[in-house]
């Protein structure tokens, strides 16, 4: 952390069904003489007396009149973390700042106020207004430019000068989707707010609309998923992904509490925390944490199966994540589906452990720790079943209607219910 970045900040949360927010408490990171980052957080007085108080964090934050501390994820509590830019945010911060690294610190002050989740960050003891300015659809080709640039470490473009800073403050306005490095920003409608994600130039399919079909064949497989469109910017494709963490009403935009499966598993988004990473392990949290435990394990049972039947190896524990509009907390919505092309046709891994063969994308597997979602053997294996009929038979028509090319379709058709799935399955 550098000297110019403060060590101590007030978190501001807004509460359920409350546009407006308040301060929750004060956040402190500070390095021992060894350089060991420890973060500690208490939560107000006058918070606690709140009769709607709710906790940051079901688990490690709960809401109580003591000091909490830790040195785990660079002293900055999961909870917190999950408020913090993802890569695209940090990139464009960094170069906001002229690349500088400013410190996990820096990242909570320097974002935006309009970061996934209900909480904020600040200096003043009061919260500052929420802001009300957003992207506007119809300014998302300016945005792209802008992005473009960025992503590529150049110049803003020749005829951009005179409103670059302008623009660059615009892309800050960006919500974490719990982890990422696609370029994103939000844009508002009259519907809301969406997250608007750009094709890369070294996209090796149209990802906007290959993303979009995938939200779309999730709901075919009865997943709860974030609603989504695909707008055409500048000749390029652009997915519009429904922020499920805002609520549109006349006074403004109520917020919902969001922690990710990161946060949940006490795990860290490093290889090195990869024991961790388990949907078994996760399915355990979901059942102590939500209100209606086996409606959301069986949830989560149904996206592991649909991410092992796509071949989704980018379900990363940040790709998951609990939500809380009232008091209680649920699973959210599913995104970030994202179809890949492994080599083998026999053996394809997911990102966390689903079953006693560990990663393993099988219908064994998955079925082998079915218990731990709350399910019965024979409800599993009929809903592994009935997906894997319901992907491998309507993934071409899906993407086809969505707007997936033909020569996109060819190029994702081995992620689709491959031939290894099924082996060794009763």
């Amino acid at each position: 952390m550098t000297s110019e970045t403060p060590s101590e900040c007030f978190v501001y949360i807004t509460l359920p069904g409350q546009t407006e927010p308040v301060t929750a408490g004060r956040f402190a990171l500070t390095t021992d003489r060894r350089g060991t980052p420890e973060g500690r957080f208490v939560y107000g007085r006058s918070y606690l007396e709140r009769p709607n108080a709710v906790a940051l964090d079901p688990i490690e934050l709960k809401l109580a009149p003591r000091i909490y501390s830790t040195v785990a994820l660079g002293g900055v509590f999961g909870a917190l973390r999950d408020a913090s830019p993802d890569y695209w945010g940090r990139r464009v911060i960094q170069r906001h700042l002229g690349n500088a690294q400013p410190g996990e610190m820096g990242y909570l002050l320097f974002s935006p106020d309009d970061r996934a989740g209900a909480l904020g960050f600040g200096l003043n003891q009061t919260p500052p207004a929420p802001k009300r300015a957003y992207n506007q659809t119809l300014d998302l080709e300016k945005v792209q430019v802008i992005a473009d640039a960025i992503m590529a470490d150049e110049d803003l473009p020749v005829g951009a000068a005179a409103d670059d800073h302008d623009q660059v403050e615009k892309l800050l306005v960006i919500g974490t989707s719990m982890g990422g490095a696609r370029p994103k920003a939000v844009v508002e409608d009259e519907a809301g707010l969406w997250i608007a994600k750009f094709n890369r130039p070294d996209d090796t399919w149209n990802c906007a609309r290959v993303e979009h079909a995938m939200l779309i064949l999730a709901r075919s497989c009865g997943l709860t998923t974030a609603e989504s469109r695909v707008v055409g910017v500048g000749g390029r494709d652009v997915l519009l992904v429904k922020r499920f963490d805002r609520e549109k009403t006349e006074a403004g935009y109520l917020r919902t509490r969001m922690i990710s499966a990161l946060t949940l598993l006490r795990a860290e988004d490093n290889y090195q925390s990869r024991d961790k990473w388990s949907y078994v392990l996760l399915a355990e949290e979901i059942r102590r944490v939500c209100a209606e435990p086996a409606q959301n394990a069986a949830e989560l049972f149904r996206r592991m199966c649909f991410n092992a039947l796509i071949s989704n190896i980018d379900d990363h524990p940040r790709n998951h994540a609990l939500i809380a509009k009232e008091a209680n907390w649920k699973l959210s919505p599913a995104y970030d589906l994202t179809p890949a092309v492994p080599v083998s046709m026999e053996h394809r891994d997911l990102a966390m452990e689903c079953g006693d063969a560990g990663r393993f994308a099988n219908a064994a597997n998955l079925l082998s720790q079915s218990a731990r979602f709350l399910l019965e053997p024979a409800e599993a294996t009929v809903m592994i079943e009935t997906m894997e009929v319901q992907v491998r038979g309507t993934w071409y028509a899906t993407a086809r209607a969505a707007g997936v090319s033909e020569r996109d379709c060819d190029a994702i058709a081995r992620a689709f219910a491959y031939p290894g799935f099924l082996q060794g399955a009763t």
